[in-house]
């Protein structure tokens, strides 16, 4: 038998350690803990912004003194006090992850101080504003207006976020009974109301527009094919490309002209397009029509639990702020109702 041969161990070097665990922590967030991937996302940016702050210095070394520089980079590099602090939380988390691993023997970023951030009131649209949105896709302007008042009704109607409406999946929509089934953060499933006018805007969008686009998706790649076979099977590698990205069917609710899913940043361009055309500030999103629906539901009467319940709040503290919003209403009713209010300075003189 020949010798056996001696294997000298290598040790990781600390550097590739450090990317070891910014690796093992993102499975253990979207694995374990089981967090939406929009939420693994933010923390895998979060961090590979420390990671570039941090250079060749060791985490295990780092002491509270080089720490607090961090976050001053942060604010140096334009961030916001709320992205300042959302960087500082996902620090916290990894360090915490780095902590039960043994690498680390104290979480020394729980010693930073997150910047004191202002309560920003949300964006909202009137009413009225909301009536002119949800009408404006028109046909004599917009190829894709069936599909983009659908989608507005939608928003409205449900007051779901950018990234449950694009992944919202014709299996979750019920028009018999005027429902969808919303799965929000943490994976978390939800019925919501649909209205009159926003069943009767999918509907629209699912019996006429929408099986047009697989329509011609499906005479495009004949076309495509006929056109292989005219050249005998010699096709160049982007001919190859555009027939895998032309879809004839989808699972979602709402597609691309490709009929490809929806990018939610394609939702936000789309709304703030429409916003533009009726007059409203350029910086109205998908999140200022959650802001809308929630903010006039409380104006007509709802319990602030129901709204809460309808956002997927986790927390009532993070709906209450919409009762700060509609303060002309509540200087009304102070006016008519208080005995010591403004209709009755005349008596007072």
């Amino acid at each position: 038998m020949p010798p056996r041969r001696t294997l000298t161990p290598h040790s990781a070097t600390l550097a590739t350690s450090q990317r070891d665990w910014l690796g093992n922590f993102l499975q253990y967030i979207a694995r374990e803990r089981q967090l939406a991937r929009n939420t693994c996302f933010a923390y895998r940016a979060d961090l590979i912004r420390f990671y570039r702050w941090l250079g060749p210095r060791n985490i295990p070394e780092l002491t509270i003194q080089e720490l607090a520089d961090f976050p001053g980079r942060l604010r140096d590099d334009g961030l916001s006090p709320a992205s300042v602090a959302r960087n500082l939380t996902s620090l916290r988390v990894f360090f915490r992850f780095l902590v039960g691993e043994g690498v680390l023997s104290q979480n020394v970023a729980d010693l930073l101080v997150s910047p004191r951030l202002w309560e920003r009131l949300p964006k909202v649209l009137t009413p009225a504003q909301i009536d002119r949105l949800l009408v404006e896709p028109r046909p004599d302007v917009d190829e894709m207006w069936i599909r983009d008042r659908a989608i507005l009704e939608f928003c409205y109607a449900t007051g779901m976020r950018a990234s449950e409406v694009v992944n919202l999946r014709m299996d979750d929509v019920y028009l018999d009974r005027a429902c969808c089934r919303r799965v929000g953060k943490g994976s978390k499933e939800q019925i919501l109301n649909l209205g009159e006018y926003a069943v009767d805007a999918y509907r629209r969008w699912l019996e006429t527009s929408r099986p047009l686009i697989f329509a011609k998706n499906a005479a495009y790649k004949a076309r495509l094919e006929k056109r292989a076979r005219r050249n005998r099977g010699v096709v160049g590698e982007s001919f190859e490309r555009v027939q895998k990205e032309i879809n004839l069917d989808s699972p979602y609710a709402f597609v691309s002209r490709r009929g490809r899913k929806l990018r939610r940043e394609a939702l936000w361009e789309l709304v703030k397009k429409y916003a533009i055309r009726i007059g409203a500030p350029a910086d109205i999103s998908p999140h200022s029509i959650r802001h809308s629906f929630a903010t006039h539901m409380l104006q007509n009467g709802a319990d602030l639990r129901q709204v809460q319940e309808m956002l997927g709040h986790e927390s009532i503290a993070t709906t209450q702020i919409y009762t700060h919003v509609d303060i002309p209403r509540l200087r009304e009713i102070h006016q008519k109702n208080h005995p010591r209010s403004e209709h009755d300075d005349k008596s007072n003189v």
